[in-house]
């Protein structure tokens, strides 16, 4: 890995430039995700999206998926399990929040997924949680509070909260175990691990799928629907992991990670200028928070061994 400290000028503005388009497709996903309502169902969405990674990781990465077969075919279960929890399950709640919620809250909203992170590893591994660590996730509990309540006193008193966020602090609480759980994740090259997770969010999806046409409410995606399956299996599935492996090769996961912060930003930015969403003062506020929150709990976190790069990130 080469997040040494000898990295050159020339490496690092390569990663940044890699890890900030990252997380602007991973931001874009929130915006896909409004754009696909009344075009394509959530499932239909989520199936697709799954066809196209495996297909593209078929065509691009067969040899390495041979080289690497003898070890993660002994860890299938508990792949098969992370990638239906992480793809899967985040992804169809993602798609169903967007019928209820706005692009800008699923921005915002992303935010809280490393101080779920946080607090599932004190849950599984007793990592220790500092005092400053703590008070982050106030701080970005505090956010996630304003954007779910629309800043509204009188909503915080009565704990009304819009659908859509709800389901969004689900996947992302979902997003989260699946992180956590990553750290017993098989010694093998990130995008190898990918492929297999892929595969089992795709085979994962089909209940789902199959669910969601029993209930009547499956539509096949008409043109801006298709349009919608390209760009997300294009973007924030397939290329996004692709820059994302590459700036954690050049940094290293401790710095790599601290790109995640620019999810929001993005999705926020996009929805605005795409989706002619309206930015709203509480948003800002719960924005600053989050962003504040994560920022206080990634500077002042314990150092963990890690094994190999860093997991791909949500989107």
């Amino acid at each position: 890995m080469s997040g040494a400290s000898g990295l050159s000028a020339g490496g690092a503005w390569k990663a940044y430039a890699l890890l900030t388009a990252t997380t602007m497709c991973w931001g874009m996903n929130a915006v896909l995700g409004k754009l696909a309502v009344g075009h394509v169902s959530p499932m239909v969405l989520v199936t697709a999206r799954w066809a196209g990674v495996v297909i593209l990781l078929a065509l691009f990465l067969s040899r390495d998926l041979r080289r690497d077969w003898p070890v993660l075919k002994r860890h299938l279960p508990f792949l098969g399990a992370m990638g239906a929890i992480g793809f899967t399950c985040f992804n169809t709640l993602f798609y169903i929040a967007a019928h209820s919620t706005t692009a800008i809250n699923i921005g915002i909203l992303q935010g809280s997924i490393p101080i779920f992170v946080l607090m599932g590893a004190y849950l599984a591994y007793r990592d220790r949680i500092t005092p400053l660590q703590l008070l982050g996730v106030l701080i970005t509990a505090l956010g996630v509070v304003t954007v779910t309540t629309g800043g509204s006193w009188e909503r915080v008193r009565s704990l009304a909260v819009n659908d859509g966020d709800f389901l969004m602090l689900l996947a992302c609480a979902l997003y989260a175990a699946y992180a956590v759980g990553l750290r017993r994740r098989p010694n093998v090259p990130p995008l190898s691990l990918f492929a297999v997770m892929a595969v089992a969010a795709f085979l994962a999806s089909l209940p789902f799928l199959a669910t969601e046409a029993w209930l009547g409410r499956s539509q096949l995606p008409d043109i801006q629907g298709g349009i919608v399956i390209v760009l997300v299996t294009l973007f924030p599935s397939f290329l996004a992991q692709i820059t994302f492996i590459q700036g954690v090769d050049i940094l290293g996961p401790g710095r790599a990670g601290v790109f995640a912060n620019l999810v929001p930003i993005f999705a926020s930015i996009l929805a605005v200028f795409v989706l002619d969403e309206a930015f709203a003062i509480f948003q800002a506020a719960a924005l600053v928070l989050v962003l504040s929150g994560i920022w206080m709990s990634e500077r002042y976190k314990r150092r963990i061994p890690r094994v190999g790069s860093a997991p791909p990130s949500s989107g």
